[in-house]
């Protein structure tokens, strides 16, 4: 038996209506004055505090991220220029 840690299989989320909905939250004016970044980056964070209590609550352990630079096509994970990790939390 080996003492190698099996590898971690992850699920990746990709949220893609994040300006829609903050400007259901806030109204059309003010969604027009944030960038589309800050918009992603509020939505993404808090889906991950949500998703950590949820997953938690459960007795789920793991990692939790926001990456800038990755994308979804089809069954290909694309990397992009730019690769970082936004946020990690360890739940």
């Amino acid at each position: 038996m080996s003492n190698r840690p099996q590898a971690a299989s992850m699920i990746v989320l990709k949220i893609t209506n994040a300006s829609e909905l903050v400007a259901a939250k806030v109204g059309r004016f003010l969604e027009r004055l944030t960038p589309d970044d800050l918009d992603s980056f509020t939505v993404e964070d808090q889906v991950i505090k949500k998703m950590i209590e949820s997953l938690a609550a459960e007795g789920l352990k793991g990692e939790i991220a926001a990456v800038n630079g990755l994308d979804i096509d089809g069954e290909q994970l694309v990397l992009n220029e730019g690769l970082k990790v936004r946020q990690q939390a360890t739940f």
